[in-house]
């Protein structure tokens, strides 16, 4: 049976619905101000992230999220729209994280997946890895953040 991450339903995806070459596109979430200031006083408080009226005279020429804000907003669509909600066992780390944009107040992302590979694990048979590469894009398709995520997941059938 031919699966994609996007036409099973999260409450019933496993390893093997995710298929190399996949690709799948979701969620939308608008940027505050509020929460941009917000998340940079208490974690990145740089003033392009804390104070509109500052950001402005930075290079940047107004206010930004913080990087770190923009993988905690995609990471909420990545499990909210992509991860197994029963087969998800966690991540080891990720790779090659880049911020490519800024993201300013009022900007709406989403999120592009592309399913890299899937290998199962040969130590332990009834999970696999899942490497994919994950793109956070703006209104106008403008990618503002990469990066290459690796999971562990559950499989569905036994091993060979």
């Amino acid at each position: 049976m031919n699966h994609s991450p996007s036409n099973v339903p999260r409450d019933q995806r496993y390893f093997e619905d995710y298929i190399p070459g996949a690709v799948q596109v979701f969620g939308t979430v608008v940027v505050e101000e509020k929460e941009i200031v917000e998340f940079g006083r208490r974690y990145d408080p740089q003033e392009f992230h804390t104070d509109p009226a500052a950001a402005k005279q930075t290079a940047f020429g107004g206010l930004i999220a913080s990087g770190w804000h923009t993988a905690a907003l995609m990471m909420r669509l990545l499990v909210d729209n992509y991860l197994s909600s029963v087969a998800s066992l966690g991540s080891p780390g990720i790779d090659e994280l880049r911020w490519t944009k800024p993201v300013r107040p009022g900007d709406t992302l989403s999120v592009r997946v592309t399913v890299l590979d899937a290998t199962r694990s040969r130590s332990k048979p009834d999970r696999g890895v899942l490497r994919s590469l994950i793109e956070v894009l703006n209104q106008n398709g403008e990618v503002v953040m990469t990066m290459r995520g690796v999971n562990l997941m559950l499989c569905r059938e036994k091993a060979a």
